[in-house]
This record gives structure tokens, sequence and C-alpha cells, in this order.
């Protein structure tokens, strides 16, 4: 009995050593790369030494991917079959909880007015091409000049979604937001001085803080002025080359020194790289399949790895009034109730509203998003068409791709456009508006070099990929380059491009007879709004408008990817 005792013991011994053997020899040092012996930290200075995980954005919630029924209405009065059912596979992504409201978007309107002023000349037309359309309120038979007045500006609509912004217009906020919140991490890591704060400096048109610029070369913002820096992060690098100095100083080795501390405050650091985690990523648009997935919110109805049937709204159930006692016969959504009933009788108000209403007034769906469902439609990325089919990518579906890459000077550098460098562009509204504002990174389409032996993408201009462009064509064997004029696969309407004394462009109407409105500029919206019925809810409902065109109930919301893994959730075996 002792002897097979003894033998257990042995064995667990001999056991719990093997671990610890696998344990160790499986171990990996942060500091130290475990295919070649060198450290890190004496090429890259630390970076990424201290990643903790992606923090979620400012006002935004995680939607964590997975796969679900893209389409798919249950009513199709339409009949023109623009929702037919695709599987796809969605990636995980932050999304902001409400649209973005009017005391939000002032903020922008604010920055953009000091930043470009719009009484400077090389300004003029940036601050004007970026306020939202308040006379998208009148209407020739109705009364509402008193919210052209004060649904922007009053405070009693601050937390009311902003109307009356075009696609162009949601995207350059979304740019803009992206450069705030990497300003404001760096100001929080002691990287960056809070810019407006400093008397010596001037924030004013290129002189501003640009995300691209930073990461591309530190050096240009400010044209070089190095007090907009702080201390910097800490470099392990220079630290250890410090350490190593200080000994053979104190041993009296020739050659050595003592190593200079710069002054009280200056940069002795590094700057923040990709690496490190630290900056946000870019805010953009949600993709038409990201708002679908998000909005329907299946993940409510999941047992296990299965559905429990359809949902018809962005809440269970068939039906848009709640059948909670407290709230028992309430709208659960801002929208349209029937022919002259927008908000319901005095004192028994079906939803609250005659028109928008605050953000958040209604209960969130299972991913905590706010009106999803009514209240305003909302702008996603996607360039229209009128099917998603079965050829269609199954994973993270996206129409609008126009691969660029950044400029780069004689020089090596890369160009950072200027008052000197501005160019404009005249939409077929007749607004002027920037191509790309002064401060940021100049861009140019990829060449045919550039994608020379991919299999993946083949030029730089991909919208009317497989659906308008020569290959969708019954002149789909010609090249390119070897047409005149590209032949149109969807007759919509041309503005007249006739440049007028002014140098720009003259405003007309098209006289053509044409068939469609879809184009290359017309972007999707997606739900349904306080002016709808019932029938637009339907999550996977469609529709669009111009790119450049804004509505009193079209509004919008900021998405950005997430990195690593879908959730920060610790699992359980699968199997």
């Amino acid at each position: 009995m002792i002897m097979i005792k003894n033998q257990i013991f042995k064995g667990l011994a001999l056991a719990i050593m093997v671990i610890a053997l696998a344990s160790c020899g499986g171990k990996r040092s942060s500091g130290t790369s475990a295919l070649t012996g060198w450290s890190f930290n004496d090429l890259d200075g630390g970076a990424g030494n201290n990643y903790k995980g992606q923090p979620t954005p400012p006002g935004m919630v995680l939607i964590e991917g997975g796969t679900f029924t893209m389409g798919h209405v249950q009513d199709d009065v339409m009949f023109d079959w623009n929702t037919t059912p695709v599987k796809m596979q969605v990636r995980s992504f932050y999304m902001d909880e409400a649209e973005v409201t009017n005391r939000e978007y002032r903020l922008f309107l604010q920055w953009m007015e000091k930043v470009y002023p719009p009484d400077n000349d090389n300004y003029r037309n940036i601050y004007s091409s970026v306020l939202p359309d308040t006379l998208v309120w009148r209407n020739t038979l109705g009364d509402a000049e008193l919210l052209t007045e004060a649904y922007l500006r009053h405070p009693a609509y601050n937390d009311y979604p902003v109307v009356g912004i075009s696609w162009v217009q949601a995207n350059e906020y979304c740019k803009w937001r992206t450069n705030m919140v990497n300003e404001k991490i760096l100001m929080d890591k002691g990287i960056l001085n809070p810019l407006f704060e400093t008397d010596s400096l001037v924030v004013e048109g290129k002189n501003h803080f640009d995300t691209d610029v930073y990461l591309a070369d530190p050096t240009r913002l400010f044209d070089g002025d190095s007090t907009i820096y702080k201390k910097g992060l800490p470099d392990l690098s220079k630290k250890k080359k410090r350490a190593k100095n200080g000994r053979r100083a104190r041993r009296g080795e020739p050659g050595s020194r003592r190593s200079r501390r710069g002054s009280r405050g200056a940069f002795t650091g590094r700057h923040a790289k990709v690496a490190d985690g630290i900056l946000t990523q870019r805010f953009r648009l949600p993709t038409e399949v990201e708002w679908e997935y998000a909005a329907k919110a299946l993940v409510e109805n999941r047992e296990y790895n299965n559905l429990k049937g359809r949902k018809k709204f962005s809440w269970n159930g068939r039906y848009t009034r709640s059948k909670q006692k407290r709230f028992r016969g309430d709208e659960m959504a801002n929208f349209k109730i029937g022919k002259g009933n927008y908000s319901g009788l005095a004192g028994w108000s079906d939803d609250g509203a005659d028109i928008t209403i605050a953000v958040r007034s209604y209960k969130p769906n299972a991913f905590g998003l706010y009106d999803m469902t009514g209240n305003v439609a909302e702008w996603v990325a996607d360039v229209y068409r009128p099917i998603i089919d079965n050829d269609a990518n199954d994973f993270n579906y996206y129409r609008g791709n126009s691969y660029t890459k950044k400029m780069i000077d004689e020089n090596g550098k890369v160009v950072v456009i200027d008052e000197n460098s501005i160019v404009y562009d005249t939409l077929d509204n007749g607004l002027i508006k920037a191509r790309n504002l002064p401060g940021s990174l100049k861009y140019i389409p990829i060449t045919k070099s550039d994608a020379f032996m991919r299999d993946n993408y083949e030029k730089s201009y991909n919208v009317d990929s497989k659906d308008g462009d020569i290959s969708s064509t019954r002149k789909y064997y010609i090249d390119e380059d070897e047409l005149e004029t590209k032949p149109r696969m969807y007759n919509s309407p041309v503005i007249p491009n006739e440049i007028g004394e002014s140098g720009y462009r003259k405003q007309g109407y098209d006289k053509k007879l044409r068939t469609t409105l879809i184009s290359d500029r017309t972007r999707v919206i997606k739900g349904g709004s306080w002016k709808d019925r019932a029938y637009w809810l339907d999550p996977a409902q469609r529709r669009y408008l111009p790119e450049y065109m804004g509505t009193n109930y079209v509004g919008f919301r900021c998405a950005t990817d997430r990195l690593g893994p879908m959730s920060d959730k610790k699992r359980k075996a699968y199997h």
C-alpha cells in the first residue's frame, strides 16, 4: 500500500514538473522577441508594451458581430424587390448609441468657424459648406417657419437629432470627430499641449491637429513648431542608452558622457505610433449591413446558436404599441401614425412628438442603441443599388470603395494641403465644397501599376463594380481606357458642366429624358422617421437620396471599427 502511494506521489510530482517546464518553455517575455532574442524596446522604444485592449469610444456601444439574414422584409407593397434576403457576416464594431444632436453638431460648426473664419478670403466657402440646410422645414402649404429659425440653434432643441445634413456633410463631421478625439487622447497622455489654450499659437487654417499628418510626420504640424508638444511617451530605447552612458561615466571610461536632460516640460520622449494602440480608429458612417444588423438586434432572440423567430421592428413583437401596463397603448417609436396624425390626441400622446423628439426618449434595443426605429432616418455609407444579390461579398458587404494613397513630393515627404492648394468642387445643387481641408494630407487615386498582379482589386474606383462598370455591360470585353465615353447603365440626370465667369459651375437642370435617379452619387438611407408610416420602420427597408441633399427627416450617427477579439466577454468552451 505504501509503495502504491509513493508511486502515485512520484507520478504527481513528475506531472507537475512537466507542466512547469512546459509553461516556462511556452512563456513569452513581453519585451523580448521569441524568434530572434532581440529586445523589442531597442527598436520600437516600447511601443505597445502597455496595450490593454481597445477602449469603447465616447458615446458608443460595442456591437458584437455575427451572421444574420440581410433584407427579407415582411411587407413589400412597393414590389421593387430591393430587399432580397442574403446571408451576411458582420464584423464587430462600435456605434453611437444615439443620433448626432443639434448641440453636438454646433460644436463642429464652432470649431470650423474658428479655424476657417468665413471673413478670410482663403476659407470663405469652407464654413458655409458644413452648415445644415435649415430651410428643409419649409412647405409651400404649411407653416413651419419657426423651425427654420429655431430648430438648429435654440436650446429647446439641443438634444434633438440634427437634420438638413447631407451625406457629404455627415462625412466631414466624422473626419473632424476623429481628429478631436485623438487630440484629446494625446493631451491626456502628456504628448500634446492644449492648442487652443496656448497664447503663442494661432489655430487657424492648416495649423490644427490632424491624425493622419501626426502619424505620417509629427514635425509637419504647425510647420514644425515643437512647442505644441509636451514630454511625450517614455522612450525605453533612449532610457536604456542613458543608463548605459551613466554606468560608463561612473567607471570613468573614455568617450563616456552624462546624458543631458532636456529643459523642464520639453519633448524628451517619443511620439505615439499605431503600434501603441492609444489612438482611436477613424470615425465613419456605418455601412448598410452594419446598420441593419445593429437595428435588428437579433441577439435577444438567440438560444445557443439558433434564432427563435424573426423580428419586424427593432423590438420583439408584431405591433408598434407597448403592452406594458404602465405604458399600455403608447407607441414604441416616433413615426407618423396616420393621415394627419403625427402624435395622437391632446392629453393622450401616442408617441410624444409631432416632429422629431429628443434622442433617448424611447427604450434602446437589445444592443443598447436608441432610435434605430423612428425619429429620423439615417445616412449610411453605401452607394445605392437596387439589389444586393447572392454574388455580393458576404463578409462585411459594402459598396463605395475608392482606393487612394498618400501623395509624396519630390523630397519623399507627404503633402499637406494649405490655403494655396485648396481645390473646390461644385456639387450638383450648387454648393461649393473644399475637396480636402487645409491641414490634412493629400490623397490621390492608386494607379494600375499599384494594383498590378493583384487578384482582389485592379483599379482605384470600385463604386460601380459589377453593377455599372464596363464589365457589367454588353461591352464587357473592352478596356475602359480604350473608350472615349463610358457607357452608362443607369440613365440618371446629368447636371450641365458649364463654367461661368466666376469660375464655378453654372446652375442648371438636365434637359434630357431620364429613366432613373440612381447614380454613383446616390446613398442609402435606412430606418423610418417622424414623417414616415410604420411601413418604413422595418430595419430592412431601403431608400436613397443624392449624397449632396439634406431633408427634415434624415440624420446620422457614427461608427468605428473594433480591433482584436469580437467581444470583451469571456466565453465558456464552445463544445
